[in-house]
């Protein structure tokens, strides 16, 4: 049966109303606090986390529940309006980072990248997975079995955040640094592997076995993205971008980006993989093209002001940290963050001392691969909605995503201080300066 769309009734008045009332009150925090957190040595993305955690639950709430309840009502398809637009802002995000990475240099450091995100996600896989076993309830639910509960608290404690790494690259202006694209080629080679396994967990929890058919799939899309991405998609991608370049409307070619970059989110997301994937590859196609950089600041000024803010607040916005004021949750929660962090750091520092970078290289990667971000607030959400994890550990490893993303910055940026710029690095920069708008980087 076919349904038109002229058939369904068009947003109510007043979800409208709402939902401009929210974008314009989180757009307006998390700039405010994203300014004063660049103020004191911070970045945005800190006091624009914040600003989504002021206006949540855990602080709003409590002081005016009345104009928050207004403001954010438990309705479904409001908050659905809300995470569809960071949904864009955050493929755009990882899109412009992706066309940042130099392809060329990163093949060259593969085997490097390979064993920062083997080290980084192996160490804290096991160290999650141990302190998973022994966990007592209620941060386990009576319902999930220890084991799979185990395994979910692993990988979540593995991951790494694309958007997060990729944001703070960008602020800190280190994503033209050979270290910076390290950083970002072993994150994504860490959130392939992460996803996969959760894909694997997911199915744990949800049929109790796991089989061939569970596990070829995932495996077999990887695959022919890599296979899309170097082959037919690089020449498409060449020759779309060269008729929007050679197009009379100026904004032919970031129009045309956005839509390289959703399609390509649409295409992972549709392999049952994460859209962020999908853009990630698309943005290091187009930034292997010859797509002159400058005819793409006018989209990075609206992400990097716009998009970007509206959705990391949104992301802070579902944190309430009035759920692990019990002792015995609070105790399991600072041991879970304290594994979180040592266990990531530790990975990729020992990642980068084995692919022979020096003490301070190393200690960037590990400040850098140690952001968990929007894709550990993920993670939780599916445990959350798989009946894995209860409110309890759902709320703990959210203040991991803020806790890893806010001390990153500080530490990437005092390691990358005592590391020489480079020649080669120099000329990176020129060439990406355009694309944000600056004369140098």
């Amino acid at each position: 049966m076919t349904v038109a769309l002229g058939s369904f009734a068009p947003l109510p008045a007043h979800a409208l109303l709402v939902f401009f009332a929210e974008v314009a009150v989180l757009l307006v925090a998390a700039r405010l606090l994203g300014a004063l957190a660049l103020r004191i040595g911070l970045p945005a993305l800190a006091g624009e986390l914040l600003a989504g955690l002021l206006l949540g639950p855990s602080v709003l709430a409590h002081l005016a529940p009345g104009a928050w309840g207004w403001l954010f009502p438990p309705e479904v398809a409001q908050i659905h309006l809300l995470d569809a637009v960071g949904q864009i802002g955050v493929v755009l995000l990882v899109g412009l980072a992706g066309m940042q990475l130099d392809v060329k240099r990163l093949r060259a450091r593969a085997g490097a990248a390979a064993r920062i995100s083997l080290t980084g996600l192996v160490i804290p896989l096991a160290l999650g997975i141990g302190i998973g076993l022994v966990l007592p309830t209620p941060t386990r639910p009576d319902t999930t079995r220890p084991i799979v509960f185990a395994l979910f608290l692993g990988v979540a404690v593995a991951v790494t955040a694309i958007p997060v790494i990729a944001k703070v690259l960008m602020e800190l202006r280190l994503t033209h640094r050979n270290i910076g694209q390290l950083i970002l080629g072993a994150a994504m080679l860490d959130d392939i592997v992460a996803w996969f396994l959760l894909s694997l967990v997911s199915a744990l929890a949800t049929a109790g076995t796991l089989g061939v058919g569970t596990v070829l799939p995932p495996i077999g899309y990887l695959c022919g993205v890599a296979l899309f991405a170097v082959t037919v998609g690089r020449v498409a991608v060449r020759r779309v971008l060269h008729r929007a370049e050679a197009s009379a409307d100026p904004a032919a070619t970031s129009g045309t980006v956005v839509v390289l970059l959703v399609a390509g989110a649409a295409a992972t997301q549709a392999m049952g993989l994460e859209a962020i994937l999908g853009a990630f590859v698309i943005g290091m196609v187009i930034g292997s093209s010859d797509l002159r950089p400058a005819a793409l600041a006018p989209l990075n000024s609206v992400v990097m002001s716009v998009l970007a803010p509206l959705y990391f607040a949104t992301a802070g916005l579902r944190m309430d940290l009035s759920a692990i004021g019990r002792p015995p949750v609070l105790l399991a929660g600072v041991g879970i963050l304290a594994v979180a962090i040592v266990g990531k750091f530790a990975g990729a520092f020992l990642g980068g001392a084995w692919s022979g970078l020096n003490r301070f290289e190393s200690l960037a990667v590990g400040a850098g691969m140690n952001a968990r971000g929007v894709v550990e607030v993920i993670v939780a959400t599916v445990g959350l909605r798989l009946g894995v994890l209860g409110t309890e550990a759902y709320t703990v490893l959210i203040l991991v995503a803020v806790v890893t993303s806010i001390m990153a910055p500080p530490i990437l940026r005092r390691a990358m201080a005592r590391s020489e710029v480079t020649a080669e690095e120099n000329l990176r920069a020129q060439h990406l300066a355009p694309l944000l708008g600056e004369e140098a980087l």
